[in-house]
């Protein structure tokens, strides 16, 4: 069915038609911004066209995300994009929370606001999009050319929302907490000796909470060699350094929807301007260096034994991206990977 468009849409529609002449380059979420719009809401200029509303429920549809075959899953925020190629394969869902945790594709699903779904063929690429009430990206699905398109198609006919012709209703965006907003005064003995009790790693969010602590002040307030800031200008070497060693980690990138992590070798390491990006052929990173405004090493204690990470935080507080050696529970941590922190990073303090 073809869309009749608001005048709201058609004047949208108008403008982001111009952008994209004057900015042909410029990728769909930060062309929202420079239009005091949503992402969601720039695609949905689309319908009728190029881009399908779905409507349903959308765990069901992830559930069958494993008939694609070969894809692309792409989870990204305001300074990092994780593309990792593979298939869907052992998705489970705990009301509203979902895994995807095959050995390729590997993904924390956090439905309860999963708005927004579409079909979009553009240039002759496939993809399923997903966004959240504020009209933020929260995970895409892209087809390649090993992927099932006929499942594709099946899915989004399966999927298809039957009213195409709608305006979309986007929330305000939340507003992101602040150092600011925490309180500052804690028991930083009792803290502490919380931290070293630890004996696993999801239980550092509930510490945080507990004592009401921002990331960059729990961290500040770690035991004596649990945290130490790095340069931002280390990541770089790191990522050579895990190149050269064959050593495999896991990269962590998440938003307030999705958490995508790759496990496995890294390769390809180049920058391109603002951007430091891993380019490997199932695997891609892009991560503006500019958006680091403290890194951190920091280690946990686990009942596998220590767990080494390094964590990157925002000017807003925001912990946007982390890594690790590779682990699966009840494994401990490969040695090699903070003895290649150590001598990676040291040099540079």
């Amino acid at each position: 069915m073809k869309s009749t468009l608001s005048p709201d849409r058609t004047e949208l529609k108008d403008r982001w038609a111009e952008f994209k002449i004057a900015n042909p380059k410029t990728r769909i979420r930060d062309a929202a911004k420079a239009l005091n719009t949503s992402e969601a809401e720039l695609l949905a200029t689309g319908l009728g066209e190029n881009v399908q509303l779905l409507d349903g429920d959308f765990r069901e549809l992830i559930k069958e995300m494993g008939s694609l075959g070969h894809v692309m899953a792409l989870t990204r925020n305001d300074h990092v994009v994780h593309e990792r190629k593979g298939v869907y394969e052992k998705i489970s869902f705990n009301n509203h929370v979902g895994l995807v945790l095959g050995e390729d594709i590997d993904l924390r699903l956090f439905l309860g606001d999963w708005k927004f779904g579409f079909a979009v063929a553009e240039n002759d690429r496939f993809s399923l999009q997903f966004f959240n009430s504020s009209g933020e990206a929260a995970h895409k699905i892209y087809l390649t050319e090993k992927s099932n398109k006929d499942a594709y198609d099946t899915l989004v006919s399966k999927y298809l929302a039957a009213d195409q012709d709608v305006n979309l209703f986007i929330a305000e965006p939340k507003e992101k907490s602040t150092e600011a907003e925490v309180a500052a005064e804690i028991d930083r003995a009792a803290f502490q000796e919380e931290w070293l009790a630890l004996k696993d790693t999801h239980d550092f969010f509930t510490l945080l909470r507990k004592y009401k602590l921002s990331r960059k002040q729990a961290l500040r307030n770690a035991p004596d060699g649990y945290a130490y800031r790095i340069k931002p200008e280390s990541i770089k070497p790191v990522f050579d350094a895990v190149s050269e060693s064959g050593l495999p980690i896991m990269v962590f990138v998440s938003n307030p929807n999705c958490i995508q992590i790759h496990t496995g070798p890294i390769n390809k390491i180049f920058v391109m301007g603002p951007w430091l990006n891993i380019m490997d052929p199932e695997f891609n990173l892009h991560l503006r260096e500019d958006a680091i405004d403290e890194a951190w090493v920091v280690r946990k204690p686990t009942a596998d034994g220590i767990v080494t990470g390094i964590e990157l935080i925002d000017k807003e507080g925001v912990m946007f991206n982390q890594f690790f050696g590779k682990r699966k529970p009840g494994i401990p941590e490969l040695p090699e990977w903070p003895a290649l922190i150590e001598r990676t990073v040291l040099k540079l303090i």
